[in-house]
């Protein structure tokens, strides 16, 4: 474990020993930070259905805030992301992007409110505005797959990145050696990594993956497994 994941599973385990909610925490860190609380009756605190950057608290319920963002440019996942992160404050202020029917929306911690609102005015070199609106207008979202299926010779993630991509494991190397592959949040440095059943993996550049299942096997020892892409409604 990094320095820096010690470092956040620490401050977020002292929140909740203090009824104080965390912040938005990736699933990998919010399992390491209940872990440690096994005595405490602690809750997660969803934005919506599926939502992957959740809150953990106890008693003390979050106080969260939904932005839209006002853009005349399309904008993607990426860039939403990318321009959150440059404005410098820490990536556990913000939940989930949601783009929906030409809608960019982000979570964000509630008393960091003010500050975006001040701040937040460029995604790239355009323009942007942003306004606070209801959590109710997301209360019924369900975020959107595309279901793939592919025919892999093992399950191992550079066996299945090299197909989803279609180039070849030598040319995938270098995407470990860059560090472009995650696994479950974390940068993923073995090509050898055996993928299991809700396993979710980033290829940097093409996409966001949760892994299905095994559907069977092939007669020349291979297997058809199934992936899910995320997508954008």
């Amino acid at each position: 474990m990094s320095k820096k994941n010690y470092y956040i599973i620490e401050k977020n385990t002292h929140k909740i020993r203090n009824n104080i909610p965390t912040n938005f925490l990736n699933p990998k860190t919010i399992k390491q930070v209940l872990s440690k609380l096994k005595e405490y009756d602690t809750k997660i605190y969803r934005t919506y259905y599926e939502s992957e950057r959740n809150i953990v608290y106890v008693k003390e319920k979050p106080k969260v805030s939904l932005i839209e963002i006002i853009s005349f440019k399309k904008l993607t996942h990426r860039e939403i992301m990318g321009s959150v992160y440059n404005l410098n404050i820490d990536e556990e202020m913000f939940g989930d992007i949601v783009i929906t029917n030409n809608h960019y929306y982000v979570y964000v911690i509630k008393k960091y409110l003010p500050f975006l609102i001040h701040n937040f005015k460029n995604i790239g070199r355009y323009s942007i505005k942003i306004k606070e609106v209801s959590l109710d207008i997301l209360k019924d979202y369900k975020r959107c797959y595309e279901r793939i299926e592919i025919i892999v010779s093992s399950i191992r993630i550079d066996s299945v990145v090299s197909k989803i991509i279609h180039k070849n494991r030598n040319f995938i190397k270098e995407f470990f050696v860059q560090r472009n592959i995650y696994v479950n949040y974390e940068s993923c440095l073995k090509p050898s990594y055996t993928l299991k059943e809700g396993d979710i993996f980033s290829i940097r550049g093409y996409g966001k993956y949760k892994f299905g299942d095994i559907m069977k096997s092939t007669k020349k020892g291979g297997y058809i497994i199934e992936c899910f892409k995320y997508t954008e409604n």
